[in-house]
């Protein structure tokens, strides 16, 4: 089958025994689409339903803004570490054991957070909602690498961006709306149940899709020495990094953009939900752009290196007006610069992980986990810098967003080399299949 289809179709087993689960998936290619659309969701519904009552939790467990922040960072954190040991095991195992698992464990996790008594055990079982979270973002991505090639694959994960972009769109418009009616315990109730909904519709219609003769049989050991060759792989590591250090550009927003917009611009609640859903809507319009009408037409290496370039012009445009240096500025140039910056989102994320993805197919699970990995460990280590000033300045949150933009534009440059691989997705797949 050609590498790049006209549309994403999921890739034709050539062995006997691999072709019922590829035959399952095509059977049921929508919801297998929306469900693995909900797996890439749960991030951003973990933490995008609770970022409206951030403030409420600093008042409600008597705890400093900076301190509040952290359980952000400790499911980010956990979500890092746990995309290292899960996707390993989905490569050992198979994608759907570890992946209930998983649920099974972030429900609990997710449970015991509406009941914290004090943010440091909020903080610690935030953790292993992270922890247990990272299966769904980790396997998700494996099995679209299990089930696509190439640009299919790229127009996949742009497709996937349209449904999860639904999530932050939803979700602090959601928590807005929860905070009208009961406290910031009541969004991990609702978290809960919608965790739980997903756990059913995966038991019940996500087959597996890495059959038994795709599996390694090896362990820690075998997993480790697959990360140390794909990282020993320089365009693969370039690409990584420079998704992850975008990431870091995206969690500088997630993490401040409550204390910014709520605290020094005077915002509600739900005015920072409505404008949050609409810089997800950009991120949304953008990836579809990328998925529908350039993803084929222009070199990813190309888009992946525009999206770079505006996300450092708007995270410039951000730290001149968050420092005075244009004078006092009101919300709406704050809230354009942002919407311009998650627009980039957009056609960054899914390029990056799409080209790195290329260059592997022997260890997808392996793959997976690093870039998840690296994103959400430079995302954790962003999270409490963006708050190191307080909460009566905005400079910090563009100088990491800045920062993290312009590491990722030297991972790019420096390590992957575009102007050399035109033909990077060709190369890529046809790497693989030799």
């Amino acid at each position: 089958m050609p590498e790049h289809a006209a549309a994403p179709t999921p890739k034709m087993q050539q062995e006997p025994t691999t072709a019922p689960p590829s035959a399952a998936a095509r059977r049921t290619g929508l919801l297998v689409t929306f469900v693995l659309g909900g797996l890439t969701a749960t991030p951003p519904l973990a933490m995008d339903m609770y970022l409206p009552s951030l403030p409420e939790v600093t008042r409600s467990l008597h705890a400093s803004a900076a301190t509040v922040q952290l359980t952000l960072t400790a499911c980010l954190l956990g979500m890092a570490l746990g995309q290292l040991v899960v996707g390993p095991m989905s490569d050992r195992w198979g994608r759907r054991r570890p992946l209930l698992t998983g649920l099974a464990v972030y429900l609990v996790a997710t449970a015991l957070c509406a009941v914290a008594p004090n943010v440091e055990t909020l903080v610690a079982f935030r953790l292993v909602q992270g922890l247990a979270g990272a299966a769904g973002i980790v396997i998700a991505r494996a099995v679209v690498r299990d089930l696509y090639d190439g640009v299919a694959m790229a127009r996949f994960f742009s497709t996937l961006m349209l449904i999860s972009g639904v999530a932050p769109i939803v979700a602090p418009l959601i928590g807005g709306q929860i905070l009208r009616v009961t406290d910031w315990r009541g969004v991990f109730v609702v978290l809960t149940v919608v965790g739980a909904a997903l756990a059913v519709l995966v038991w019940l219609r996500l087959p597996e899709t890495l059959p038994p003769a795709g599996r390694h049989g090896g362990g820690v050991g075998q997993a480790l020495r697959a990360m140390r060759g794909l990282l020993a792989d320089l365009p693969f590591t370039g690409y990584m990094l420079a998704g992850g250090f975008a990431f870091a550009a995206l969690f500088a927003y997630i993490s401040a953009s409550p204390f910014v917009i709520q605290e020094i611009y005077g915002a509600s609640p739900q005015t920072f939900s409505l404008l949050f859903g609409l810089n997800s809507v950009g991120l949304v319009i953008a990836g579809q752009i990328n998925g529908k009408v350039l993803v084929g037409r222009v070199s990813l290496d190309k888009v992946l290196g525009t999206g770079l370039a505006v996300i450092v012009l708007a995270a410039t445009a951000l730290l001149l007006m968050a420092s005075g240096a244009l004078g006092e500025v009101g919300l709406a140039p704050i809230a354009a610069a942002l919407f311009v910056l998650m627009s980039a989102m957009g056609i960054t994320l899914p390029n990056a992980q799409t080209l790195a993805l290329l260059r592997t197919r022997h260890a997808a699970g392996s793959a997976s986990a690093l870039l998840g990995t690296s994103s959400f460990l430079v995302g954790a280590i962003a999270s409490p810098l963006v708050g190191v000033a307080g909460e009566e300045t905005a400079v910090p949150m563009a100088v990491v967003q800045l920062g993290g933009a312009l590491v990722a534009v030297a991972c790019f440059m420096g390590m992957c080399r575009p102007w050399t691989t035109r033909e990077t997705a060709r190369a890529g797949s046809e790497g693989d299949e030799s």
